[in-house]
């Protein structure tokens, strides 16, 4: 078996003995979409989450990591956050602002933490998968783990 190299997220949830595992998958280029990651897995597309960045018009950037079958609520999101309205941030911007791409967006080790909100549901799983750093590799962790590593809240951010 090909040896996965460790990315940030791995060494940053090694330092803090946070117990996961690295599971490749295949990316394809024209559907990052999460469920194509949760058949490449066989995985319960409600646990395979969804990292999405977002920019409030008051405070600015924040972090919304939701179940790939669900969209952001965006008035539920900008409440959440402080804001009067929030919006995705532009694709061009993923990048600079988090350190992450598109399809490989991980809401541990951004480059500096923002405010998170994880979807109510992520703690009726014993583990959830998000993103590792990059596209083809997810992190299988336990979501209270994950939650209290970032410093997250847990919220109902989707549209229904």
């Amino acid at each position: 078996m090909a040896k996965i190299n460790k990315t940030n997220v791995a060494r940053i949830l090694d330092s803090k003995k946070i117990s996961y595992e690295l599971i490749p998958y295949t990316v394809d280029e024209n559907n990052l979409a999460a469920q194509h990651i949760a058949d490449e897995l066989n995985e319960d597309i409600n646990q395979v989450f969804k990292t999405l960045v977002l920019k409030g018009d008051r405070n600015g950037h924040f972090v919304c990591v939701i179940p790939g079958n669900h969209e952001v609520d965006l008035k539920k999101a900008a409440k959440l956050s402080g804001n009067k309205k929030a919006e995705m941030i532009p694709m061009k911007e993923l990048l600079p602002v988090t350190g992450y791409i598109r399809g490989g967006c991980s809401p541990v080790g951004m480059k500096k933490p923002f405010p998170t909100w994880f979807h109510e549901t992520c703690t009726d799983f014993p583990y959830i998968y998000v993103s590792a750093g990059v596209r083809g590799l997810q992190i299988k962790v336990a979501p209270q783990e994950l939650v209290a590593l970032v410093g997250a809240s847990i919220a109902d951010i989707t549209a229904e």
